[in-house]
């Protein structure tokens, strides 16, 4: 008996194109000191072409590869049973004028939807009965309320999506990013069950 062997696959990792993966990128292991630098090195999937962006490992191949190397060896999985390969492909690199056009239509995009928002509820109104009420006189433009309110949106904006640029404000997720987490949750989950039902199939028609 040469010991026992505690594995637990990690959810997701990132890897580079036509790379080999090996158990210590894809898991979490505990085993003895003698044999665990080895256990790690054992190759568990090659990346080829045909694999595109997005692999799942499941933890029965997993096990598969190990008993190659230690049959003898007890083994204990923990956590999930299926990881995410995600394939990073070398990105091209975007023009200048792409990227410029590309924010100038996001920007001017966003400023007609906040100002077709503002039209719909009227706020030019609510912002001359607000002076009304305040001043007790009446002005079509009332930059002393429209000043304040224009600064106080993009602040708002800011500190809704919690970052200046690159700087995050403070470590607290913002909505936006507890949003795409939750969406990235719900496709990997997808991913997970779309590929056992292939997995299945291929079975099946064997």
């Amino acid at each position: 008996m040469e010991g026992i062997l505690y594995i637990r696959l990690r959810h997701r990792v990132q890897v580079r194109e036509e790379s080999m993966v090996k158990l210590s990128q894809l898991a979490q292991i505990i085993a003895s000191e003698a044999i665990v630098e080895d256990i790690k090195e054992i190759p568990i999937h090659q990346v080829t072409p045909s694999d595109k962006n997005i692999v799942v490992v499941d933890v029965m191949k997993v096990i598969s590869e190990v008993c190659k190397v230690y049959p003898d060896l007890d083994i204990q999985t923990i956590g999930p049973t299926q990881s995410i390969i995600e394939v990073i492909y070398e990105k091209k690199k975007v023009s200048l004028p792409l990227f410029i056009g590309v924010w100038l239509l996001l920007f001017i995009g966003a400023a007609l939807a906040i100002m077709n928002f503002h039209e719909d509820v009227s706020m030019r109104e609510v912002h001359q009965r607000l002076y009304h009420f305040v001043t007790g006189g009446v002005d079509p433009h009332p930059l002393l309320f429209q000043v304040p309110y224009s600064f106080g949106l993009g602040l708002g904006m800011i500190l809704f999506f919690n970052h200046v640029f690159r700087k995050r404000l403070n470590e607290e997720p913002s909505p936006l990013e507890v949003e795409m987490f939750n969406y990235q949750q719900d496709l990997d989950q997808y991913v997970i069950m779309h590929e056992n039902k292939e997995s299945q199939k291929k079975l099946d028609d064997h």
